[in-house]
This record gives C-alpha cells, sequence and structure tokens, in this order.
C-alpha cells in the first residue's frame, strides 16, 4: 500500500516536472518567437528605411539630372539668341557698310559727271571762242580785201555772213540741245542716288546710259558746228587766183 502511495507520487511529481518542463520549453519558444518577430521587425524596418533612403537619393539624382539638363537647355537656348543677335547685327552691319559704298560710289560718279560736265562746257567754250575768232577774223579780211576788189569781196563777205549766222544759229540750236541734254542727264543722276531699290535703280541707270548717249552725241555735233564755222568757203562762183598767204594767216583773203 504504501509503495502505491509512493508510486503514485513519483508520478504525479514527474507529471509535474514534465509539466513545468513543457511551460518552460513554451515560455523559451515564445520567447524565441518574440526575439525572432522583433529581429524580423527591425530588419524590415531597417530594410524599410534603407529603401527610403535609396529611394531618396535616386529621386534626389533624378532632380539634380533634371535641372542640370534644364540649365544646359536654357543656356543652349540663350546662346542661340545670342548667335542669332551677333549674326543679325553682323548682317545689319554688311548692310550698312554697302548702302554707304553705295552712296559713296554715287557721290564719286556724281562729282566725276560734274568734272566732265565742266571739262565739256570749257571745250565748248573755247570751240565758240575759235569760231568766233575766225569768223570775226574772216570778216575782217573780207573788209581788207573789199578795199582791193570790191566786187570778189562782197560775193565773199556775203557768203562769210551766211555762214556765220547759220554757224550761230546752228550753235545756238546745239547749245540748247547739250543744256538741255545735261539738266536731263543731271536730273536722272540726282534720281539714281535716291533709287528706292534695285529695280528702281536700274530702271534709271538705263535712262541715264541712253541720256549720256544723247549728250555725248549733241556735244559732238556742237563740237563739229564750232570747227567747221571757220573752214574754206563753198564751192562755185568763179575759180580763185593761187594763194600767196603765209599758212595760218586768219586775215588772209584765201581763208
Amino acid at each position: 500500500m504504501a509503495d502505491q502511495k509512493e508510486s503514485s507520487v513519483l508520478f504525479s511529481l514527474k507529471e509535474l516536472m514534465n509539466l513545468e518542463e513543457d511551460r518552460i520549453r513554451e515560455e523559451e519558444a515564445d520567447k524565441a518567437r518574440r526575439a525572432k518577430a522583433e529581429h524580423d521587425a527591425r530588419e524590415a524596418a531597417e530594410r524599410a528605411t534603407r529603401e527610403a533612403e535609396e529611394r531618396r537619393l535616386r529621386e534626389e539624382e533624378e532632380r539634380r539630372r533634371a535641372e542640370e539638363l534644364r540649365k544646359r537647355e536654357e543656356a543652349a537656348r540663350l546662346e542661340a539668341i545670342r548667335h542669332g543677335e551677333i549674326e543679325k547685327a553682323k548682317a545689319e552691319a554688311e548692310h550698312r557698310a554697302r548702302m554707304e559704298a553705295m552712296a559713296q560710289q554715287q557721290a564719286h560718279e556724281a562729282q566725276l559727271a560734274t568734272i566732265n560736265q565742266d571739262q565739256h562746257k570749257k571745250k565748248l567754250q573755247m570751240g565758240i571762242g575759235a569760231t568766233i575768232f575766225v569768223l570775226v577774223a574772216a570778216v575782217v579780211g573780207g573788209g581788207i580785201v573789199f578795199k582791193k576788189h570790191s566786187d570778189e569781196s562782197n560775193a565773199e563777205k556775203a557768203a562769210l555772213e551766211a555762214r556765220a549766222r547759220a554757224a550761230e544759229e546752228e550753235k545756238g540750236r546745239l547749245e540748247s540741245a547739250v543744256k538741255a541734254s545735261e539738266e536731263k542727264e543731271s536730273e536722272l543722276k540726282t534720281a539714281l542716288a535716291g533709287a528706292k531699290d534695285e529695280a528702281d535703280r536700274a530702271r534709271i541707270q538705263a535712262e541715264l546710259q541712253k541720256q549720256q548717249e544723247q549728250t555725248r552725241s549733241a556735244q559732238s555735233g556742237l563740237r563739229r558746228a564750232a570747227t567747221s564755222g571757220g573752214s574754206s568757203s563753198g564751192g562755185g562762183g568763179k575759180p580763185k587766183a593761187a594763194c600767196n598767204c603765209t599758212p595760218g594767216d586768219p586775215l588772209c583773203s584765201c581763208l
């Protein structure tokens, strides 16, 4: 009987010990689970922190690259604007230089035209003076010859006077033509200097060239008239006696 009680007590103690061991194992298992859970949570938090930091760094890098790209694009745009302004200023400067050179060329041409007109006028005056001198000399010579040969002198004087009047009339007509042509030429040169465009300039230039040709033609006719006024008397009439005058003598009756 006592052995059975002892065995029963031992069994109860053993059961209690097993229960205690189970409780301890469960507590240790719970502690291990909590520790693992805490460890996993800590790792998850650290991983989330790292990922957030990495994401922040990536976003910051993307913002930095986007800002650099924007700055480069802005710099390129400003450089393009600056280059365009430089090219525009260069084109305007070249245009102004061409216009100034054209104006200088036109002024030079106008000056040359004025000089040529002055030279033509001087030559014309010299030719007219020579013609008048020849005519006067011929008239004086005719007066002297009249004393010697009245009949022949009268005929020669009449012919000389007729030619002189014709020469004066032709000279006056040609002088008027030359003056009108030169005035028209001067007007065209003034219009050419103020031409608004290339088409207008080309039209005026063509008219000016045509007018210059007319001016030269009129001046040539005037020079011929000036030099032909003192030529020898026309044909017809009786044959003249041999001329014994010194060559070039304006008072000689042979002239």
